[in-house]
């Protein structure tokens, strides 16, 4: 059985990101929630789905993830450096 979310409803979408790299879909006629801008990608609501599930490969906040990469190999945070050193 089908759930109403995977059904297909005729409508035009657009695949919206926020700051943080998140993905979502919003009706293509309307205008935008503030924060969030448009990923280049419109089409069914099927469409729009496939696109996220293909180029959204990290579910973790943009910000989350420059905080794991600045973290050191033990996950503590490195240093600051000094710019005037």
């Amino acid at each position: 059985m089908v759930s109403h979310d995977e059904q297909d409803d005729g409508r035009q979408y657009k695949v919206v990101l926020n700051h943080e790299e998140q993905y979502s879909i919003w009706p293509a006629d309307r205008e935008n929630a503030p924060g969030w801008r448009d990923a280049g990608q419109r089409g069914t609501k099927a469409q729009c789905l496939a696109y996220i599930e293909k180029v959204w490969t990290d579910m973790r906040p943009l910000s989350l993830r420059r905080r794991m990469d600045q973290a050191g190999p033990g996950g503590e945070q490195s240093a600051p450096t000094d710019p005037q050193r």
